[in-house]
């Protein structure tokens, strides 16, 4: 009987083995990464773990030393941030990079902006800002010409990420939105991130918060010292498997879960299989050439 054919759509970006070394410092020795359509994927580690290197190898600020890069299926090579912007990933990073003495379409339109002859097209850009945040039902800005000054910390967030899908993007990268956030403001942003995935966007949320991962995530990729721990289905892990994978690298990880490849920085680092009770053994070789179990 003949197989029929797989036809899921490719994923929107894939990391494989993804490496970058800044000298003799090796910030990342083989990392994965699966970012779907229509789903939010949390990255999350440690501090030093990787994710910022990352996300700004991806974001085409340093390109990948090696591994691969496919982009919707196809191979490619961000090499700069017009490269990822030309195929349609957004970065909204933790600082913003909003201007307080601008109003919120400027900043929205910030180094992109409209033009009609010589001028500013005003109006183009009052109008395009005003669709693009009724499309992520954007209520809580009192006016798309108030200086973003005046704004709260959760509505900075909420434009910095209007900003992101205006250009028609494919994949928004969103470093720590959450950070700075009470309570209610966190929930809106949270809304709104799950609302872009539900528009078809793949999403990637750089993440400490695991009651943020947890309640907006469809999947959870973990680095661990500049490898990828493992990938797994939000659904089919706990908070407590994920914190173990955050501080050790390895847990017992349910079946379909992305497990590390080895590095070749650590031949003797044996990659975890599914099952809980699968166990591995290393081997240490002394400096006199003798081994010990």
């Amino acid at each position: 009987m003949t197989q029929a054919p797989d036809l899921a759509p490719p994923p929107t970006l894939e990391v494989r083995g993804g490496r970058k070394n800044f000298g003799a410092v090796h910030a990342l020795r083989g990392v994965d990464l699966v970012a779907r359509a229509g789903e939010v994927t949390a990255l999350v580690g440690d501090n030093g773990a990787g994710k910022s290197t990352m996300i700004k190898c991806v974001a085409g600020i340093y390109p990948f030393d090696a591994g691969d890069v496919l982009f919707e299926g196809q191979t490619t090579h961000i090499s700069s941030p017009a490269d990822a912007n030309e195929l349609g990933i957004e970065v909204v990073y933790q600082d913003l990079a909003l201007c307080d003495n601008l109003d919120i379409v400027h900043n929205m339109f910030l180094g992109r902006e409209l033009k009609k002859g010589f001028r500013l097209d005003e109006s183009a850009m009052e109008t395009r800002a005003a669709e693009v945040l009724a499309s992520l039902s954007v209520r809580t800005v009192r006016s798309i010409r108030q200086h973003v000054a005046s704004l709260s910390g959760g509505q900075r967030q909420t434009v910095a990420i209007a900003r992101a899908v205006l250009w028609n993007s494919k994949l928004v990268i969103l470093d720590e939105p959450t950070a700075a956030l009470g309570v209610a403001q966190t929930e809106q942003v949270l809304q709104l991130v799950r609302r872009l995935a539900d528009a078809g966007l793949a999403v990637v949320l750089v993440s400490h918060n695991m009651n943020d991962v947890f309640e907006v995530a469809d999947s959870i990729n973990v680095l661990y010292l500049g490898q990828t721990a493992a990938q797994i289905r939000t659904k089919d892990t706990s908070r407590m498997e994920v914190i173990e994978l955050i501080t050790s690298g390895s847990a017992g990880m349910p079946a379909g879960a992305v497990a590390p490849r080895p590095s070749p920085d650590a031949p003797e680092r044996a990659t975890r299989v599914a099952s809980a009770t699968a166990t591995t053994s290393d081997a240490t070789t002394t400096t006199n050439g003798s081994t010990s179990a």
